[in-house]
């Protein structure tokens, strides 16, 4: 009884998808798949990260369904500014890789799920139908390990902070200037000002002390 009411309110208001991915081809095959299933409406397309939350913003999809490689901005980069402007959006990455650093980078990121590009087309459904109802999901060849692993990540970093950012931030809580930080990490003191930037942006603070708390805070300091 409980299956068939769920089953006509899906159909009376269709999950929204947004598709994400650089590659026609890879594109067209998921819409395919996606348009079979009268629970599932794909509302849009996206070639690259950035269009992916313009798109997700003036779309408003339930799911936002994204591979993690694209051009101008990456999945993962993608995927936290959406947590930031579209917390209500669940994130779900497609990807090729398996690796547990993935994994764990996109749950940190703010994705509930990670699905692999060779995954069933039922695996598929039950994957956007989970992450639309506020639920995770992770392909099954990731292993239930794997998954324990990475899902405790949000509770360690509430701001989606990079890697690289959060190896800045480490360096603007010493008190490091911008000069020795760019030496120190191999990049240009353009890209270490660019990195500040972002930080203030996502920690929300523009003062100095702020920004040492968060460092403490994540235990960069220790």
């Amino acid at each position: 009884m409980t299956s068939d009411s769920s089953a006509s309110t899906s159909l009376e208001k269709p999950i929204r998808v947004l598709l994400a991915d650089d590659h026609e081809l890879v594109r067209d095959g998921i819409r395919a798949r996606l348009q079979k299933v009268p629970e599932l409406e794909v509302v849009g397309e996206a070639t690259n990260g950035r269009e992916a939350v313009r798109m997700t913003r003036d779309l408003k999809p339930d799911v936002l369904l994204m591979d993690v490689s694209m051009p101008v901005m990456n999945g993962l980069e993608a995927a936290m500014e959406i947590r930031k402007t579209q917390p209500g959006v669940g994130v779900l990455i497609l990807s090729v890789y398996d690796n547990p650093e993935y994994v764990r980078g996109v749950v940190q990121a703010g994705a509930r799920g990670y699905i692999l590009k060779d995954i069933s087309a039922q695996e598929m459904i039950t994957a956007i139908t989970s992450v639309a109802s506020g639920g995770y999901f992770f392909s099954s060849a990731i292993g239930p390990t794997l998954v324990g692993a990475s899902a405790s990540a949000p509770v360690e970093d509430p701001y989606g902070l990079t890697e690289r950012e959060r190896q800045v931030l480490t360096a603007i809580a010493k008190g490091q200037p911008n000069k020795e930080v760019a030496k120190a990490l191999g990049i240009s003191v353009r890209t270490v000002e660019s990195h500040r930037l972002n930080l203030r942006e996502k920690v929300g603070t523009r003062n100095a002390a702020q920004l040492y708390k968060v460092a403490q805070e994540l235990g960069l300091l220790d």
